[in-house]
């Protein structure tokens, strides 16, 4: 490809700082023509609608078909048209890398947990990527066993996660899953802690958690199809078997249900839970009957969830049946599970999610959401008492951490906020005595009094109050000229809360401010919130988010020349959507292994999470799902209009959403586009959906990021 040096695009007035003093800003760019993806036609027909889908060849990499060579070539050349046209950046990336890393404790240690007599950890070291597994019996001065030696495992792979740490009831043997293509399918590998010998178990395509039943021998594990990927069956292994012996335990059928195996938090229990969006079901067997058969605790019922929480004297069931939207807790005898014996323990309240509840022997955490804030309440299991923790802070994160133990009145939980680093507390329930075990050191030095945090509200088209969460450094004025990041997922129920993020400081430090929109789509503001902005009611996440954006403006918090947005996976097609419906509004966006081509990927049974997605989206082979998914898809509404400037981000390994997506998009857009704003597409030709496993490497993607907005804004150091 031909370089020149010399064109310069020029983008109206954008600022390098918060001054008041007005700046034109030129943002310089190489003349250097992007790839050109090639062309082919390839029909789909459905419902009396055909499409030719030209860019359809892209999938072909896993599918080694006759172009899977030239995807690799043309991903690569979109590597390195990103590479030129960031190059002037290089050296701001570089240190953009050093500040981020250089803010990070490199030798730090996690806060210990008690569990069967062994204190666990995880500790760093200076300059390594990983980390090492750890425990101390009996107390935190007896000698250290290393476990898991991360650091060294890793050597040699350019990828390598480990997960799924389970230690036998005996204490004498650990399983552990890993994953070195980045694919989320994992080995698991059982190591003999008492010679520190692998043992010839091996067992291939899981996703990596293992339990345990009482016996230290048996395993219970969910086993992957390898194609699709779906968790399709629960198997039980026994130490020292070949694994194509092992038995399964239960096969879901309906492909729509995630399933998945624990043990219950006293020991009694292995439980296996299945399910979807609208329905699940749990399955119990008694821990010290490992090939006794599993008993479904309550058969599903259509529109019905619950998962079981069993205490010693009886079983506690978080359910939304009879129309408790926001969930409410009943309870029943041990030796009677099903509906018709349960009775009231927390009733449905309208105005709060019960979103999880965490038992103990004398006493119940409950988790909810209030007014989209998360709390936590403390409940007597003996009597009528009941109190909530207190914070203090406009807009904070509050969540059950460690809680391995069933015999103990403390409850350790982790608390954060926009400005408050990540912080751990054991509380005492009986005392109502509070310990801060740990809070995530800043190196370098950091004041939360230099930051402010801000909730405010922005009305919807439809007037409902979508809450965002701000946060900037002292100093940042509110006239319009200043740059502002806005980010938003709003899928699944997946609530995004306010949290610290210590490499965010490189942002607010140069003079941005960075916000959540807390989008219809997620669970913010209860289970409801979550069902407006799902299936048919999708398109209120969107428009939610370019709401927000929109107030933003309004308040002089920014301006469209300064505002941006990033989101990633079902974020990503938030971003894709808003810049087809709104591309005025946005300088710049950051799109994130987005999930773009929704209607070919909800056809394609074959990609991994299909089938286990119709509830979210809709199952496309019905007309209605197929017209209102392709009346918002991006790919399926590119149009021939000015775009705001893209930076898109994908990894070829990707099991969650395929490399193809947002490369058919690229090219689509290129191809349909007009105007001369720049789209820049990186694909990280060894990584999955989660990026870079080491602790360190991905703070080199987010430089990336940052670098592009900065050199959008004039920002050079």
């Amino acid at each position: 490809m031909k370089i020149k040096w010399s064109y310069l695009v020029i983008i109206g007035a954008m600022l390098a700082s918060c001054s008041d003093k007005s700046n034109e800003h030129i943002v310089s760019w190489t003349d250097i023509e992007p790839p050109v993806a090639e062309k082919k036609d390839h029909f789909r027909v459905l419902h009396g609608d055909t499409v030719n889908d030209v860019y359809y060849w892209m999938n072909d990499f896993f599918k080694k078909g006759p172009d899977s060579t030239r995807v690799i070539e043309y991903l690569t050349n979109e590597n390195s048209y990103v590479n030129a046209m960031m190059k002037d950046t290089e050296g701001l990336q570089s240190s953009l890398f050093e500040e981020m890393k250089a803010r990070v404790k490199e030798k730090d240690e996690s806060v210990p947990y008690l569990k069967n007599g062994y204190y666990y950890y995880s500790r760093t070291e200076e300059g390594k990527q990983y980390y090492k597994f750890c425990r101390k019996k009996g107390s935190l001065d007896a000698p250290e066993e290393v476990l898991l030696d991360i650091d060294k495992m890793a050597e040699g792979y350019a990828y390598y996660a480990a997960n799924g740490f389970s230690i036998s009831p005996d204490n004498k043997l650990l399983a552990y899953g890993v994953d070195t293509v980045s694919r989320r399918e994992y080995t698991i590998h059982v190591k003999n802690l008492e010679t520190g010998e692998l043992m010839s178990d091996k067992i291939e395509r899981t996703t990596g958690g293992t339990t345990w039943a009482n016996d230290s021998r048996t395993l219970f594990y969910t086993s992957k199809n390898p194609e699709t990927l779906l968790s399709e069956k629960i198997k039980r292994h026994k130490l020292g078997d070949l694994t194509h012996n092992d038995v399964v335990v239960y096969e879901e059928k309906d492909k729509t249900n995630y399933i998945g195996v624990g043990k219950s938090k006293n020991s009694k229990y292995i439980m296996i839970y299945t399910g979807g969006t609208l329905s699940s079901e749990v399955y119990i067997l008694d821990a010290d009957q490992p090939t006794g058969t599993f008993q479904s605790f309550q058969p599903r019922i259509k529109d019905v969830l619950y998962s079981v929480v069993p205490l010693s004297d009886r079983f506690l069931i978080l359910t939304n049946d009879e129309g408790a939207t926001n969930f409410k807790v009943m309870q029943t005898p041990l030796d009677k599970t099903t509906k018709d014996n349960w009775t009231e323990f927390i009733p449905h309240r309208s105005d709060v999610l019960v979103s999880d509840i965490d038992e103990f022997k004398d006493f119940l955490v409950v988790s909810e959401r209030k007014d989209g804030l998360t709390q936590m309440a403390i409940k007597s299991l003996h009597t009528d008492e009941q109190h909530y923790l207190d914070f203090g802070e406009a807009t904070y994160t509050v969540y059950p951490s460690t809680n391995v133990e069933y015999d103990t009145d403390v409850v350790r939980y982790g608390y954060t906020s926009l400005v408050t680093p990540s912080s751990t507390f054991d509380y005492n329930m009986k005392t109502k005595e509070k310990d801060l075990k740990k809070q995530q050191e800043v190196v370098g030095g950091y004041d939360a009094a230099n930051y402010v945090t801000e909730r405010v509200f922005a009305t919807a088209t439809d007037g409902t109050k979508v809450p965002i969460s701000i946060v900037y450094k002292k100093g940042y004025k509110k006239n319009g000229k200043a740059p502002l990041l806005l980010y938003a997922y709003g899928s699944y129920g997946m609530s995004m809360d306010p949290s610290f993020n210590s490499s965010r400081l490189s942002l607010l430090d140069r003079g941005f401010a960075y916000a959540i929109a807390h989008i219809r789509g997620g669970e913010e503001m209860g289970r409801q919130w979550y069902e407006d902005g799902k299936m048919l009611k999708k398109k209120n996440s969107f428009t939610d988010f370019i709401d927000c954006g929109k107030y933003l403006v309004k308040e002089n918090y920014t301006s469209s020349k300064h505002l941006y947005a990033q989101g990633g996976s079902a974020g990503g097609l938030l971003m894709g959507a808003v810049v087809n419906m709104a591309p005025e509004l946005w300088n710049g966006v950051i799109a994130q292994v987005p999930f773009v081509d929704v209607v070919t990927t909800m056809l394609d049974e074959t990609i991994p999470l299909t089938t286990n997605e119709y509830d979210e989206w809709g199952n496309p082979n019905h007309k209605e799902a197929y017209d209102y998914i392709k009346s918002y898809s991006p790919y399926e509404n590119v149009e021939e209009k000015e775009y705001p400037h893209l930076l898109v981000t994908t990894g070829l390994h990707d099991s969650q959403v395929q490399y193809f997506e947002p490369a058919k998009w690229v090219a689509k857009l290129r191809a349909t586009k007009k105007g001369n704003q720049v789209i820049l597409f990186k694909t990280d030709m060894e990584y999955g959906h989660g990026g870079a496993s080491g602790r360190f490497d991905y703070l080199k993607d987010l430089a990336l990021n940052y670098a592009f907005l900065f050199k959008l804004e004039g920002i050079t150091k």
